[in-house]
């Protein structure tokens, strides 16, 4: 790192300088410490490509990770960024099945809001055809998140009932899409002004929650429901168990609502329920819970349904990367809906 930098407003500039730019974080603290300054080139490793990124995407481990709350696994990139899009510019040894200059998206454990970063092959997707790459970008963390939690793990088949919390944001916009698209009825909860987009996503139920009670309303319509995909944690656990059908599955993926909650094991046994948390970035690459098999099932399942338009990006913005600073602004924003992109619009 170069021992000074420029505030991530500063003009993006390549033609005087030898090594990539990166946005990074000077200090922990508000939007203001993120900074594009010049940062050693990578380079691929065995079984790993280098990308040329076009963009990336904002996400809320991003705005923890600023705010010191939130580490990277160790090993990974401290850049910010779960998520890009870009150009395939070269390949490490053993890598088969891709080539430069292919048009991917990635999933990454760091280091997407650069000009450049590596990743492992085995986490690549190809940018779906006839979509334009920056707003690929914004695909892959919600998609292997819905897809690896709401499917792979809880199971949400046709007719099920699906609680989505916080249906307004990058992962329920998309939540509420993959639910209707396997044939399920899709609940949600989000503020007043996010409900009307959700419906015409497809929710067949929103819930205001902060004038409405989710779990009076979901049993009313439906009796219960059978998978709850929960951004909230520790707040909404009891609540989360009464929400639950019979044989229902709770999957827990975030803690804005604290870490620490009572389970009432009785609730739970009386209902046959199942209570599990998974988060996404800590897993291996590759291995029974690894990334690889995720990414995979993704682009089996769920890409074709991106293809057909059944399943489609909900981009709330493009901003240049140099004012990722407005983006994290712009995701705490209560009138965000769906992602915002940060794009590297070289010079």
């Amino acid at each position: 790192m170069l021992p000074t930098g420029h505030p991530a407003t500063a003009p993006l500039r390549r033609d005087s300088v030898e090594h990539m730019h990166a946005i990074v974080v000077s200090e922990p603290g508000g939007p203001e410490v993120l900074q594009w300054i010049e940062q050693p080139d990578p380079a691929p490793g065995p079984g790993q490509v280098l990308l040329d990124v076009a963009a990336t995407a904002v996400n809320r481990a991003d705005l923890l990770q600023r705010r010191g709350l939130y580490p990277p696994p160790p090993g990974a990139s401290e850049i910010l960024g779960l998520e890009c899009s870009g150009v395939i510019a070269e390949l490490g040894e053993g890598v088969s099945g891709w080539n430069v200059g292919d048009r991917v998206c990635a999933l990454l454990v760091g280091g997407g809001y650069a000009e450049q970063v590596v990743v492992a092959a085995t986490q690549l997707l190809p940018v779906p055809d006839g979509m334009d790459i920056a707003v690929a970008a914004s695909l892959p963390e919600i998609a292997c998140t819905v897809w690896s939690n709401v499917v792979m793990v809880a199971g949400l088949s046709r007719g099920d009932v699906l609680l989505v919390h916080g249906g307004g944001g990058g992962i329920g916009t998309h939540a509420i899409q993959v639910g209707k698209a396997l044939g399920a009825t899709v609940a949600v909860t989000a503020s007043a002004g996010k409900l009307d987009r959700c419906r015409e996503l497809g929710a067949d139920l929103t819930v205001d929650y902060r004038s409405q009670d989710f779990v009076t309303e979901v049993k009313k319509a439906y009796g219960g429901a059978n998978v709850v995909l929960d951004n909230m944690g520790a707040a909404y656990l009891s609540r989360n168990i009464d929400v639950l059908a019979p044989d229902g599955t709770l999957v827990v993926i975030g803690m804005q609502g604290g870490t620490k909650g009572e389970l009432n094991i009785g609730k739970l046994l009386a209902k046959r329920g199942k209570v599990t948390a998974t988060g996404l970035r800590g897993r291996p690459d590759t291995g029974k819970s690894g990334k690889a098999a995720i990414v995979t099932a993704v682009r089996e399942h769920l890409w074709p349904l991106i293809e057909e338009a059944k399943v489609q990006p909900i981009v709330h913005a493009e901003l240049p990367i140099t004012e990722a600073a407005k983006a994290h602004e712009m995701l705490d924003s209560p009138d965000t809906v769906g992602k915002v992109v940060l794009r590297i619009d070289r010079v």
